[in-house]
């Protein structure tokens, strides 16, 4: 982490940093979520903020993905009691205080000298649910340990070498994590030409500590071979690993080989989720990658509604990722049949900003918001939304606006 650090401009952040770069605990709540993402750009070094901010492409998905939520209108109910309201929700059976949980993400250490292992503290503490990356700067059991008694989840891809994922499930079950997410939507390594080429320069990432693929060192002769031609931290040989196309007899595998829950991560069609139903996925994450793979492909909260449709009536959890940078965001994602929603590059941000407690500022922020929200729209709990609350603006072109029926809200009686 940078010892000192360069104000790019006037801002109100410039008094409030330690000699460590990071915002003084007790001023991480004067910051919005803009504020967090403007210093963490000042903290993290160059090639990691590219890494982290990368999107394909002419980055249509990337930014269709927050400019989707404002397709989407609330219709509010009024003149409701709204004076407690619950935000708690489970996954696939287990408790979090809110909805709003943290995407996996790789090499925290760009943000952190702890990495992940400062990130599950901050999830922790927010209560909320905390996905690890199998690229990530920590390993499996030392986030574990960080964090004794929370929530997480382990995301793998299946590598060439299907060793490797064996290796990382084996690990996530010693060290107690909940369910394996397996990463769908990457078959092949993604040709980032336009991405800042100092993370790979002259074997800069290669040989830095700090970029270690730490969950892929194991004793294998590939791995042993890329070692010995200078790749010593694998980020050459992660690439190879990737380009493995994968069919659902290989998620088949991968239920084979575990007994915790699979959840697939990527889908954005209802042919999609339906495969997924069919070979026994427990929950699927709508998400698009953070727009760092298709560039064209649907905004998440645009394809949410035809994935729950596609599994409704089933056990299959939806949850979405992408583009929620509020708690209206959440709100909108929730009433449009999300049961959770997962934020990457803001838990980043916070991790740079303020450590574990940037990051449980993150979430708590987003709780906070969604919770006026819930009360503004005359909802007492995020769990009862109504199906016709969160409408597409055509809504309002449209001469055939028939409502659907009401129900009633289970927590108060009120007619919502």
């Amino acid at each position: 982490m940078k010892t000192v650090i360069h104000i790019k401009h006037t801002s109100i952040l410039a008094s409030t940093v330690t000699d460590g770069g990071m915002i003084k605990s007790s001023d991480l709540r004067s910051l919005s979520l803009e504020d967090f993402e403007t210093k963490a750009k000042e903290i993290i070094e160059k090639e990691g903020w590219d890494y982290y901010d990368y999107a394909a492409g002419r980055k249509w998905t990337y930014n269709d993905s927050f400019k989707a939520f404002g397709r989407y209108i609330i219709r509010p109910r009024i003149m409701r009691d709204v004076g407690e309201r619950d935000l708690a929700t489970t996954v696939l059976g287990h408790p979090i205080s809110i909805p709003v949980c943290a995407a996996p993400t790789a090499l925290h250490v760009y943000s952190h000298p702890d990495g992940e292992k400062e990130t599950a503290k901050g999830v922790k503490e927010a209560g909320s649910l905390m996905i690890l990356s199998s690229e990530a700067s920590t390993t499996i059991a030392d986030v574990a340990g960080a964090a004794p008694g929370a929530l997480r989840w382990m995301q793998t891809y299946i590598f060439k070498n299907r060793k490797h994922t064996e290796h990382i499930v084996r690990q996530a079950e010693r060290a107690g994590f909940k369910a394996i997410v397996l990463t769908v939507d990457s078959p092949v390594t993604v040709n980032w030409d336009d991405l800042d080429d100092s993370f790979l320069a002259e074997g800069h990432g290669k040989t830095d500590p700090k970029y270690r693929c730490i969950n892929l060192d194991i004793d294998l002769p590939e791995v042993h071979a890329a070692k010995a031609s200078g790749d010593t931290n694998l980020t050459g040989y992660l690439p190879e690993q990737h380009n493995s196309p994968i069919t659902w007899d290989d998620f088949k595998w991968l239920k084979s080989i575990t007994s915790l829950p699979v959840v697939c991560k990527g889908i954005l069609t209802a042919e999609g989720a339906r495969e997924a139903a069919d070979a026994g996925a427990a929950g699927i994450i709508v998400s698009a990658h953070g727009g760092r793979q298709l560039d064209g492909a649907p905004a998440p909260i645009d394809a949410l509604s035809e994935v729950v449709d596609a599994v409704r009536g089933s056990d299959v959890e939806v949850y979405l990722d992408g583009g929620v940078r509020s708690g209206n965001d959440v709100f909108k994602a929730l009433g449009r049949g999300a049961r959770a929603v997962f934020i990457g590059r803001p838990i980043l941000w916070g991790l740079a900003c303020g450590g574990a407690d940037g990051v449980k500022r993150i979430l708590t922020m987003l709780g906070n918001e969604l919770s006026d929200v819930v009360a503004l729209s005359g909802c007492c709990s995020t769990r009862d939304i109504p199906p016709d609350m969160i409408v597409h603006k055509s809504y309002y072109a449209s001469k055939e606006r028939v409502g659907k029926a009401s129900k009633i809200c289970p927590n108060c009686s009120c007619k919502l």
